[in-house]
């Protein structure tokens, strides 16, 4: 359907259900031959959706059509879709489009646009006439009443309260929300909320009723955690945890964005990467408009327990991720572009790196979903060297793209990058201005994994993530140690530098030798990719049958696998902590197992 690729509201704390929230404008004398009726259709506190629907309710053809109305101070449209807004002073008047300008007797069209402020519209006109062809008076919905406020927080309760919100005919009730589902209904601007999950992370939001029956918009939102349970409330600390969320996923893995709730997974991070989003033409573009802003979930599928509409403004990914970050306010997401398969683009995008950086900005910005990024990540592989195909964009390149990034974003913003971790002399890490592009960049994720595997299928058998170096190791330099120390000798911060931590195995097949360094005759098989396997599967189809230079291996029938177990990562976040890194991230969630022990492991040892 068209509607869905219209702008949709930004800056939600929490997606909210599109019944209780339209509100018609207030009506004049009764028109004779066509009605515009308004409706708010998402409410974020700041701002709003709203909609006008024009219907011709006489017997003639109408070639065109005006809607005028009045805001109040304060309140304004920023941008619409389906018809020219324009304004003077707090006086806005809307015009067709050449497309829908005509409309037959009791046909209907309607136009949207995004506004700043809570106001409603009022005296309304159409094509110079009234809007309303009824004789019946109207009111404005209610204010959003102020942010809850929690006290008396116990094992299974919590005491909420908030003040009013205002309305020209008087507040009947308010609706109490919990994650987004309403749990009460109450008359008074407080309420108890009891039968909680002990140690448990809840988000609230109160909503007003006038006696019209009208909706207003929700009040911001309170994050509360219930005292008790198994852990205490989550502490991230300083250090950057990090993990990657593949829109893809939530095909063939069934993994989804509220596995991170079920998980555990979401109280232990700090920041989710969302990959990834495409570099084609030289500018940022969706990778996955299904999977990113359109898949319905069901409510059982879904992080508020509410199932998606047919018709509301954004679903998909994007929207749960609006939701998590509702639950989970301290967790921050970045829109990752690029990869192993999309990094091509690239070398275009470097050749105007101004002109990228707004195609990038615009898109992340969308106010469809601006409320969901906190910034962007940049997964090049590789500048100036050879991934999936070679860039010869030069040294400089890469730098250049960081910088505009940077002016395009501003401080306000996150912005990253997912690098080499290629220490050998004259490598990767050597072919780009990495230390020139450091000054831009809150910090990078050094991919310290994928350093050996089964693309040199009769071997020898080696550690995908070696943290050290060892005696036998294919290619020097291929380490963890190795290349945090080439970036930090060029100059690059220790704390801009994230540790990578892959949650699958590298594995062979024909192997004999349980040691590293075996002969092999092919890559072993895995459940999407041959090769390739989830920690999940290998932990208890592979046991570790030992450790080198800081990671697990297995060696079980003919098969050789190499992988990071909540052991080896312990020991790797130590040695990170001791040499001053910013943090950890990992590739990617849904490899971890059901109670997310990996994640674990990085948040209780860094």
């Amino acid at each position: 359907m068209r509607f869905r690729h219209r702008a949709a509201a930004g800056f939600a704390t929490l997606l909210l259900p599109l019944a209780g929230l339209v509100g018609l404008a207030s009506p004049a004398q009764a028109a004779t031959t066509a009605t515009a009726t308004y409706a708010k259709t998402q409410d974020w506190g700041t701002g709003f959706e709203g909609k006008w629907t024009v219907k011709n309710t006489g017997t003639t053809t109408i070639s065109s059509w005006t809607v005028e109305w009045d805001f109040p101070s304060g309140t304004s449209v920023t941008s619409a879709w389906d018809a020219d807004v324009t304004s003077s002073g707090t006086h806005w008047t809307a015009r067709n489009k050449s497309y829908n300008g005509s409309l037959a007797p009791g046909a209907s069209v309607s136009f949207g646009f995004n506004g700043a402020g809570s106001g409603s519209p009022s005296n309304c006109k159409l094509n110079n006439d009234s809007c309303d062809g009824t004789t019946v008076p109207g009111d404005a919905s209610p204010s959003a009443p102020g942010t809850p406020t929690a006290s008396g927080v116990t094992d299974t309760s919590v005491k909420l309260a908030w003040s009013a919100a205002t309305d020209d005919k008087g507040v009947k009730n308010y609706d109490v929300l919990r994650d987004g589902t309403k749990v009460a209904t109450v008359t008074t601007t407080s309420y108890t909320d009891t039968g909680l999950t002990a140690g448990t992370d809840y988000s609230y939001t109160v909503q007003a009723r006038d006696t019209a029956g009208q909706t207003g918009p929700v009040s911001a939102a309170v994050a509360v955690h219930t005292t008790g349970g198994t852990t205490p409330p989550p502490t991230t600390g300083s250090k950057v945890k990090l993990g990657y969320f593949t829109e893809w996923g939530i095909y063939g893995r069934n993994y989804n964005v509220k596995n991170l709730v079920t998980s555990g997974s979401a109280a232990k991070i700090t920041h989710i990467n969302y990959a990834f989003g495409n570099v084609t033409n030289g500018q940022c573009a969706i990778g996955d408009s299904y999977a990113d802003y359109d898949k319905a979930f069901t409510a059982d599928q879904s992080v508020s327990g509410v199932a998606d509409t047919w018709d509301q403004p954004l679903r998909g990914n994007f929207n749960q991720l609006r939701q998590l970050k509702a639950k989970y306010p301290n967790i921050k997401v970045l829109w990752s572009f690029g990869g192993w398969t999309w990094s091509g683009g690239f070398a275009q995008a470097a050749a105007n790196p101004t002109a990228f950086a707004q195609s990038c900005y615009n898109l992340v910005e969308d106010p469809r979903w601006a409320d969901v990024f906190d910034g962007i990540d940049i997964d090049w592989e590789y500048p100036n060297a050879c991934g999936l195909s070679c860039d010869t964009s030069g040294a400089a390149a890469y730098r250049n793209l960081m910088q505009a990034l940077r002016a395009k974003f501003g401080t306000g913003n996150l912005v990253t990058a997912a690098t080499t971790a290629d220490g050998s002399s004259g490598g990767k890490i050597d072919a780009a201005d990495y230390a020139g592009a450091a000054q831009y960049v809150d910090w990078y994720n050094v991919m310290t994994y994928d350093f050996f595997g089964a693309w040199a299928a009769q071997g020898p058998t080696a550690p995908h993530s070696p943290l050290t170096s060892y005696s036998g190791i294919p290619t020097a330099g291929f380490t963890t140690a190795d290349a945090m120390a080439k970036f930090k000798a060029k100059g690059v911060p220790a704390n801009k530098l994230l540790i990578g931590i892959g949650f699958y195995g590298r594995g062979w097949t024909g192997v004999t030798q349980d040691a590293p360094g075996g002969t092999a005759t092919g890559a072993a098989a895995g459940t999407y990719e041959q090769g390739i396997e989830d920690y999940k599967v290998l932990k208890t189809s592979c046991p570790a049958t030992g450790t080198i230079a800081g990671t697990a291996y297995a060696h079980c029938g003919s098969n050789w696998w190499s992988y990071d177990t909540p052991a080896t990562i312990a020991g790797k976040m130590t040695w990170a902590r001791n040499q001053g890194l910013g943090g950890a991230f990992f590739w990617e969630f849904s490899g971890d197992t059901s109670n997310g022990e990996l994640v674990s492991a990085i948040s209780n040892n860094l």
